[in-house]
Formats: C-alpha cells, sequence, structure tokens
C-alpha cells in the first residue's frame, strides 16, 4: 500500500493521539487514594469524576501447588459523588510451575461509601467507611456469584496511619467469609514510606488463612506512586509467598470531555 494512503495516515494520527493521550495521564491527574500492594482498603474514595487506576503488571505467587504469575491485576475507581465510588477489580493468572491456562479471577463490582469523613478527608476524628459489592465468576471452573460487605476505619497521625478492615462475604463457591486485618504506613509526608499489613481470613469448611506484608510505597509527586512488597502466609498451615510491584495513578475524565469539546468544536479543514 501506499505511504500516502488515507488510511495509514489517520492510523498514524490515532497512534500519535493515544500516546500523547497515555503520557497525558501520567502528567496531568488529580491525587490517587486507592491503595496498592495491600489487600485491604482504606476509608476514603475518589474525588467525584476522578480515575483511579491501581495496576500490577505482574507479580509472583508461590503455594503448595506451584508458581503462578499475576500478570495483570487491576483495581479501577471511580468517583461518583463526594462520598461515593464504583469499584472494579479482577486479575489474570496463569500458572507456571506446572504450566496451565491463563483465566480471569478476583473479580468483582463494588460501591463504597464515606459514612464519617475524618483524618483521610482532612477533618478530625477517625475515617468510617463501608464497601459491599458482588463477586463474579472466575472464568473457569464452577465457580459462581457471591457479595461482600466490609467496613473499614482509617485514622491518620503525623507518624503514620492505621486502617482497619472487617469484612464478611458469601465466596464464589458458596461459602461463609470473613476477612479482619490491619494495615500500618509511615508518615505521609515521606515521599518513600514504609507499610505493612497483617489479616486474618476464614472460609468456612474449605480454608483458613493468616497473612503478614511488608513493602514501600514510592510518591513520585501527589498523582503517581509506585509500590514494592513482598508477602509470607500460611493457608491451612501450607506457606504462600507472594511478591507484588505496581503503581497508582489517577485522572479526572473532564480531560477527555474537554479533548471531544474542543475537537467537535475545531473547524474541519480541507485536505
Amino acid at each position: 500500500m501506499s505511504a500516502k494512503c488515507p488510511c495509514l495516515r489517520r492510523s498514524a494520527q490515532h497512534l500519535a493521539l493515544g500516546s500523547i493521550l497515555t503520557l497525558s495521564l501520567l502528567a496531568w491527574c488529580n491525587p490517587a487514594r486507592a491503595y496498592r500492594p495491600f489487600d485491604g482498603t482504606d476509608a476514603a474514595v475518589a474525588a467525584k469524576g476522578e480515575m483511579e487506576i491501581e495496576l500490577q503488571p505482574a507479580g509472583r505467587l508461590r503455594d503448595e501447588r506451584g508458581t503462578t504469575l499475576i500478570a495483570p491485576a487491576t483495581v479501577i475507581n471511580y468517583g461518583l459523588t463526594e462520598d461515593w465510588e464504583a469499584v472494579l477489580e479482577g486479575q489474570a493468572q496463569t500458572p507456571l510451575s506446572p504450566m496451565g491456562p491463563t483465566s480471569l479471577t478476583a473479580a468483582g463490582a463494588f460501591l463504597k461509601h464515606v459514612l464519617v469523613p475524618g483524618s483521610l478527608q482532612n477533618k478530625t476524628g477517625p475515617s468510617i467507611a463501608t464497601e459491599f459489592g458482588v463477586l463474579l465468576p472466575d472464568s473457569t471452573g464452577s465457580s459462581g456469584v457471591g457479595a461482600s460487605l466490609a467496613a473499614i476505619i482509617s485514622q491518620r497521625w503525623d507518624w503514620g496511619t492505621i486502617h482497619l478492615n472487617a469484612e464478611t462475604a458469601l465466596t464464589r463457591d458458596q461459602h461463609g467469609d470473613v476477612f479482619v486485618g490491619a494495615i500500618l504506613e509511615g508518615p505521609s509526608t515521606w515521599t518513600v514510606r514504609p507499610v505493612a499489613e497483617v489479616f486474618y481470613e476464614n472460609e468456612f469448611g474449605k480454608e483458613q488463612t493468616i497473612s503478614g506484608l511488608v513493602g514501600l510505597i514510592y510518591r513520585v509527586r501527589d498523582n503517581l506512586s509506585f509500590d514494592v512488597a513482598i508477602r509470607h502466609a500460611l493457608t491451612n498451615a501450607h506457606p504462600v509467598n507472594e511478591i507484588r510491584a505496581g503503581l497508582t495513578f489517577g485522572f479526572p475524565l473532564s480531560f477527555f470531555e474537554g479533548h471531544a469539546t474542543q475537537r467537535e468544536a475545531s473547524p474541519i479543514l480541507p485536505r
């Protein structure tokens, strides 16, 4: 095909626009408050009209069944109002040893609501929130639909922040489940802050897990953070070891709306 073909010109323009938008997401964003690399969460929501994305490009998990690649793992948060957000999450798992097919797991759709604004909202006292929603079936196996309901309490001091999580659920396998955990962070003003998490989970009639995680969060700027952590757990007395690394960023959807409006208002020039 000729290099002057209009189709190729349009493809090149679309590629360039996509590259510009991708770079803009990292350069022009509102502060992101979604939390990696934890299993629990915090008592805060995304600002109204803001999208927050937690992304783990690749992680490694090893348990009694072998080694599994977690790639990618994604959580998408969207601020509906000042105190409500919608959450979508899921991850792809690929068994490496022994080899196996890739499957979509840990998918869910949730709503999160700040019941009592507190220190995470620049007010006094603890922040209190709830999160509830639907656990979606895995892409393989015979799992069904589940549901969960969680309570979150967060308190920030000059020396650090604590987030307490308590959750009850009906799992995808139709078992009752309880989860209690605590997240501890270093001072929020530090560029690199140490973090830790411990939790206990009991999926009745199936398995019990005691887990501990330590890691670091590197805040490049208010709108972009990177994280790395290692987790060790015992599930039914069998060791589980995991390496997690990823990033968190956010952006206002008005950014795209503004570009769309500008494009519609621009005159169409002859070629």
